[in-house]
């Protein structure tokens, strides 16, 4: 019976994360094909399964295109200068592009891992992402900024740690980022 058990529980292992990655997506999807859809009948009188996100991929690109123009940058800095003005509207803006801008776009943050030494008597050992090496215009010297994503979160902390205690790592951010975050249970 315990066999059963465990064999029961290595296949839910084996076949959990592929359903429940299938099932989000297939949620997502449902979701914004529905609403999209209802439009694009309703103005072309087409009914086509997939055209909602179909829609969605091509708006966003033709937007990401078209924001590399020159004609768009003169809006885009208007937006950016209207939602940095309204106060806790700023908050939110800014923290929200600051975070997409860390992971996505021209300047990727989250580009460095680095191993970083938290404590001297035990020797223990964080991996995160260097973020900042000069820190001069705090008035803080020798050090740097390094962040510590949680794992199985999308939340992190950021430590200033001196420079000496940070030793780069040779390998992708991507591979570093899931390791991280997968409470280092993946391989890198």
């Amino acid at each position: 019976m315990k066999r059963l058990i465990r064999y029961f529980l290595q296949g839910l292992l084996y076949l959990a994360p592929t359903g429940v990655t299938v099932y989000i997506v297939y949620l997502v999807f449902t979701l914004v094909d529905s609403v999209i859809r209802k439009y694009v009948d309703d103005i072309f009188h087409l009914d086509i399964p997939g055209i909602g996100v179909l829609v969605v991929l091509v708006g966003i690109t033709l937007l990401g295109f078209i924001g590399q123009t020159i004609l768009f940058r003169p809006l885009r800095m208007l937006i950016d200068k209207i939602m940095q003005s309204a106060p806790l509207v700023k908050v939110i803006y800014s923290s929200i592009k600051d975070l997409l801008s860390a992971f996505v776009g021209k300047e990727k943050k989250f580009n460095k891992p680095v191993l970083v030494k938290v404590n001297m008597i035990s020797n223990l050992e964080k991996m995160g992402f260097l973020t900042q090496t000069d820190l001069s215009d705090l008035g803080i010297r020798d050090k740097a900024t390094v962040y510590f994503p949680h794992s199985y979160n999308f939340s992190g902390e950021m430590y200033i740690v001196p420079v000496e205690h940070i030793t780069p790592l040779d390998i992708p951010a991507a591979e570093a980022m899931k390791f991280i975050v997968s409470g280092g249970v993946t391989k890198v």
